[in-house]
């Protein structure tokens, strides 16, 4: 190989932004979350990526995927349109739950995006699947209600005299 070919490589290597993103500061702290969209991310970068790549920065939110106004996500969009490169994340809920913004980002033509564990996803699977996984938010609002609700019938149901709560849980679960 000549140099020539280096710099051209070089130049012309595949370049990435990567988005992380977990819901709840508990997530965070445990690791295990993250841990797991990392494992995934360098999967693909291994299996399925032109080597050598790049990665131009890595960005991480603590939120909802619900919540669309996130501050490292706008941050690693941004990046990735002004570098030309693509913006990696694990599963498509990283990047959102809601269609309309997946949609969004789609018809966006200064932003290329990659799903880590859909490699050759296209447009059309892309929106289904963020139509399931707007479905699947849903869901998980509807059961966390049912959950606590459940959990307050229960709790006042059983409660004795002077008992706190925190006592409550620890009876009722041992």
């Amino acid at each position: 190989m000549n140099i020539s070919n280096v710099q051209f490589k070089m130049e012309h290597q595949k370049r990435y932004v990567l988005y992380f993103r977990v819901s709840t500061n508990k997530q965070q702290k445990s690791g295990l979350g993250l841990e797991a969209q990392k494992r995934d991310i360098n999967l693909y970068l291994d299996n399925y990526s032109e080597q050598p790549y790049e990665i131009l920065g890595t960005f991480t939110d603590v939120q909802s995927g619900g919540d669309n106004n996130r501050p490292e996500l706008k941050k690693a969009i941004e990046l990735a349109k002004k570098e030309s490169a693509i913006l990696l994340v694990q599963k498509i809920c990283r990047l959102s739950r809601r269609v309309s913004f997946i949609a969004s980002l789609l018809e966006d033509k200064d932003l290329n995006f990659k799903v880590a564990q859909m490699p050759f996803a296209d447009k059309f699977q892309l929106h289904i699947y963020s139509a399931l996984n707007e479905q699947e938010k849903d869901f998980i609002s509807s059961r966390t209600r049912s959950a606590l609700k459940s959990w307050k019938a229960v709790s006042y149901t059983h409660l004795r005299a002077h008992e706190t709560k925190a006592n409550l849980v620890c009876r009722l679960l041992l």
